[in-house]
């Protein structure tokens, strides 16, 4: 599995009155790990994150999210180990896959949430999809893997 763990640290405002990360929260943090990996290709650790920039010129828009909750996030000091990968891709869009994960090193390790976000790609001056380009599906094909296996679909 060629995963990218990208370290995200939770902030107060991310907890609700029960003391653990409230659920919209959660997109939020599934939003940080993939601006980092998309858009700044560099994470908050010393390790350098792969630079999986998607072309000047172009968006992404979300068509889709779906997460799974399986344990709650209570307040960590250390960041979550958010694991992100590509599903599977299309066209013009996209299968970003995640799992939110007790920090690295953390025992037990515990998978908090499963989640995927459908990207579409578009231009940027006509706002129209656009084909996802040679250069991206290159820098992106040793990233993909099979897609998140939520427990249950309906």
């Amino acid at each position: 599995m060629t995963r990218i763990h990208v370290p995200i640290a939770l902030r107060w405002s991310d907890l609700d009155a029960y003391g653990h990360v409230n659920n919209a929260r959660m997109l939020t943090l599934l939003e940080e790990a993939r601006i980092e990996v998309f858009w700044r290709g560099r994470g908050a650790s010393a390790t350098p994150l792969p630079e999986l920039h998607i072309d000047e010129g172009a968006q992404s828009l979300i068509a889709r999210q779906e997460v799974e909750y399986l344990a709650q996030i209570p307040h960590l000091r250390d960041p979550l180990d958010v694991q992100l990968w590509i599903g599977a891709l299309g066209g013009a869009s996209l299968d970003v896959c995640y799992e939110v994960c007790s920090p690295e090193g953390a025992e037990p390790h515990v998978v908090f949430a499963r989640a995927m976000s459908t990207l579409v790609l578009v231009d940027e001056e006509t706002g129209r999809p656009r084909r996802i380009s040679d250069r991206e599906r290159a820098l992106w094909a040793p990233y993909i893997e099979e897609p998140v296996a939520f427990r249950r679909r309906s």
